[in-house]
């Protein structure tokens, strides 16, 4: 019937006209695809435990080789004052991911049942997800202990990781929720999978994001075999500020009680201060950690080379961190935890040569919660409102933020008995000063000038100079906690989770 109405002419013009149709659909869809292309891509380096300056670039351990970690710093930027919401492995992953405070996210200990709501805060990875990346997970995650396929957490195409710590050596493995054993050193099979995932199971037509997030250099720090012997000739240097001849003088009863020993001899009191001597450090296990960054390193270098042979190197974002810092003898203490500087401040270096100029020094304070809200913001993908942090976009390009933030606020919550970790705690820190509260009612809080003090060894609570500084700082503390919704109750969201998922697998 159409045919017995229409000429052959209307009938040319009708199919030119369904062709052009096609035609503009097909370079529209080409467009769209090729924008998708044009934006960056993402390789999240983090690793466990690495304190702020054990870096080749800082100097501080002179026969320290880490020519990968050199090249970011040489051609990218370096945050100068990057610090971590809460010094713990489980809440400061939490808090990359999600842009968010531990209290927010409700990941505030190493808790072997809890992971953030991702409904409510899903992760940066999974709205780089919808707006067409590919994405992939290597490494720890260290949250709740689900197995096999229950432990792929959201937002990623391609899972590769483990409960927990794991293992440095021949570790047991979650493979897109397939678990098996690996034989071989842990930093060596994640930097493979990694690479492999790049070379063999990406989809070349979308950008990607990767985490290849590392278990070194966690303790007990075990280095690679072929490392076990480096650096036998060197001496450590002490720590920076003379911290290793701390005294406790004028500073919390609970941190004597935790230097001495909660088994300190009952029948004496605690001292008011250690004796004035060079405290000994111990010297190896330091330098076993520094032994466990150097696979660290070379990992970082065989990626780097894998970007570049396929043509993705400097369409690539690379992002290179730590979960928390680590102390090395300062003030006495091990692991971390705890409101000073070699606990909350970790390395950050961003390369990007397209928006980022060689060699940036950003001296700014910036925290862990910024860096899911930068991603977003180089992808050009929306923000959302429940992301706490700052974009640092503006701040890489060399661009002043005339409201950055004044002051970053720290949190801790209580994950183990104290005389080992420290009490509940809240610090705020200025450029110039720290005000940490202990939240213990018959003992002292703690009160620092950073530029005189770099090493926090005086307490100046009980200065009256400086008691206008305190009150200016608790009031900036209140500030913070409101702007944050600051929740002091740890165990809140712990019970939430626990009444919620009665009926789910958790591995003990």
């Amino acid at each position: 019937m159409f045919f017995k109405q229409t000429n052959l002419k209307d009938l040319v013009k009708l199919l030119l006209f369904a062709f052009f149709l096609a035609a503009l659909t097909v370079n529209a869809q080409t467009e769209t695809k090729r924008e998708v292309q044009k934006r960056p891509n993402f390789l999240f380096v983090l690793v466990d435990d690495q304190p702020f300056d054990a870096v080749g670039f800082s100097n501080r351990y002179p026969f320290l080789k880490t020519p990968n970690m050199d090249r970011l710093s040489e051609e990218g930027a370096v945050m100068e004052n990057f610090f971590v919401t809460q010094s713990i492995c489980s809440p400061s992953r939490a808090s990359f991911l999600t842009g968010t405070y531990p209290h927010i996210h409700g990941v505030n200990q190493n808790n072997r049942s809890v992971d953030p709501n991702w409904d409510k805060f899903a992760p940066y990875n999974s709205h780089l997800q919808e707006a067409g990346y590919q994405t992939a997970h290597v490494g720890k995650i260290h949250m709740a202990h689900f197995k096999g396929k229950k432990h792929i957490r959201p937002g990623f195409d391609y899972w590769f990781s483990f409960i927990g710590q794991g293992k440095y050596f021949n570790p047991t493995v979650n493979d897109n929720g397939e678990e098996y054993q690996m034989e071989g050193y842990m930093t060596d099979i994640l930097t493979d999978k990694a690479i492999a995932w790049l070379e063999e199971d990406r989809d070349l037509d979308k950008p990607f994001s990767l985490n290849l997030w590392h278990k070194a250099v966690h303790q007990p720090h075990l280095p690679a075999p072929r490392h076990e012997d480096f650096y036998t000739d060197f001496e450590l240097p002490t720590p920076p500020y003379d911290t290793h001849k701390e005294t406790f003088k004028g500073k919390p009863l609970w941190q004597r009680k935790k230097t001495f020993g909660f088994e300190w001899k009952k029948h004496l009191p605690i001292p008011d201060a250690l004796p004035e001597k060079d405290w000994p450090i111990n010297y190896d296990r330091n330098m076993q950690l520094l032994r466990c960054l150097l696979a660290i390193d070379e990992s970082l270098g065989k990626v780097l080379e894998t970007l570049e042979k396929m043509g993705e190197l400097e369409n690539t974002v690379i992002i290179y961190s730590s979960d928390n810092g680590y102390f090395m003898g300062e003030h006495t203490f091990l692991d971390k935890r705890l409101a000073y500087e070699s606990s909350m401040r970790v390395p950050m270096i961003i390369r990007y040569p397209e928006r980022i100029k060689a060699g940036t020094k950003i001296s700014e304070q910036c925290l862990n919660i910024d860096l899911a809200p930068t991603i977003l913001d180089f992808a050009n993908v929306q923000i959302p409102a429940y992301m706490q942090g700052e974009s640092m976009l503006r701040l890489l390009e060399g661009k002043k933020e005339k409201d950055w933030r004044e002051a970053i606020l720290f949190e801790y919550y209580l994950d183990t008995y104290w005389p080992y970790a420290g009490p509940n705690q809240i610090a705020v820190r200025t450029d110039e000063y720290k005000l940490i509260d202990n939240f213990i009612k018959n003992d002292i809080d703690e009160l620092y000038d950073l530029k005189k003090d770099p090493g926090e060894m005086v307490n100046l609570i009980n200065s009256p100079k400086h008691k206008d500084t305190e009150n200016r700082l608790r009031n900036i503390a209140e500030e913070l906690k409101k702007k944050y919704k600051y929740n002091p109750d740890r165990d809140w969201w712990l019970r939430q989770v626990i009444r919620a998922n009665k009926s789910k697998d958790h591995v003990d």
